[in-house]
């Protein structure tokens, strides 16, 4: 058997980083993480830390914006997943002069919509836009790449019924973006990260966009709020929100909630997700490429909520 690559998680103990450093793990992979100093004695990221030594990974002091630790890191694995926040996306660069160096391949910070084929509107257009940039950076320069759009993650969107400021689904009344038809992708953050992982030693995945669109969980808000109904056994009051009335809600909305309000409707009201069909000259879809990955549906998921 082939032995499997060895992979560097920048960003590792963020949101979706500590999926992804976890997933490389159990699957057999030898995992770095690049890690400060700082990041090894912060006691809120001590749990994350713990489970990590426990799974056998790696720890390399390093940092973003030290090109040399870049360097040296990249140099001693195959692979480099970057996970850094929003925040940090335009840093990349950073990442992408290092692996010029090095020669290695590299998973960008995307996890989310594919940025080249959505109609975001501001401020969620800017700041996506940094995702661009960092695609056609990794083009121009010749590293071999895999771009991950993950969609939505089912812990941020999909527990929440996408509804701002809310910590569950909700039990009496439902806001509905649009018209409520096009349909969205909702992903367990675990098998984003596992079929990440199950991509770095795929040749069918280089140089390609990497699509997670199970189609279990791929729903239109018309179609998941009556699912979400029967498993309560309660009909909820149903507010459609128009696209004007939403466009409007934006721009006169403050930071964060005029992106997060930009971002639903790219997602719910456009249809970015699943308004175009994916080519074999730009990308392939995970579900289908590994169809032995036992995934969570959005069926599945709901059950703990009920």
């Amino acid at each position: 058997m082939a032995e499997k690559s060895k992979i560097l998680v920048i960003g590792g103990t963020g949101y979706i980083g500590k999926f992804v450093v976890e997933a490389a793990a159990k699957a057999g992979h030898p995992t770095f993480l690049l890690v400060r100093e700082a990041t090894l004695s912060n006691p809120a990221k001590s749990n994350i830390i713990q489970n990590f030594k426990n799974l056998g990974v790696n720890f390399l002091i390093g940092d973003l914006y030290d090109h040399e630790s870049l360097v040296k890191a990249i140099k001693q694995v195959d692979v480099a997943i970057s996970t850094v926040s929003r925040l940090q996306l335009a840093d990349q660069d950073n990442i992408i002069a290092a692996i010029k160096e090095a020669g290695n391949r590299f998973f960008p910070s995307e996890f989310g919509n594919d940025v080249d084929r959505t109609h975001f509107v501001e401020p969620a257009k800017s700041a996506l836009g940094r995702k661009v940039k960092i695609r056609r950076a990794v083009e121009v320069a010749g590293v071999p790449y895999t771009f991950v759009s993950s969609n939505s993650f089912a812990g941020y969107f999909l527990q929440t019924f996408s509804q701002i400021g809310a910590t569950a689904p909700p039990r009496d009344k439902v806001v509905i973006f649009g018209d409520g038809n096009p349909r969205a992708v909702f992903n367990k953050e675990e098998d984003i990260a596992t079929y990440t992982i199950k991509a770095v030693d795929d040749p069918r995945t280089l140089n390609k966009i990497l699509y997670i669109r199970p189609p279990l969980n791929t729903y239109s808000f018309n179609d998941l709020v009556p699912l979400w109904e029967r498993k309560i056994g309660k009909t909820l009051e149903r507010i459609y929100v128009s696209e004007e009335q939403l466009l409007k809600n934006i721009q006169e909305s403050a930071a964060p909630l005029n992106v997060l309000l930009s971002i639903r409707h790219s997602v719910f009201v456009k249809g970015d997700h699943t308004n175009f069909k994916i080519e074999p000259s730009f990308g392939v879809e995970a579900s289908e490429l590994y169809p032995d990955v036992k995934y969570t549906t959005v069926d599945e998921y709901l059950d703990q909520f009920v």
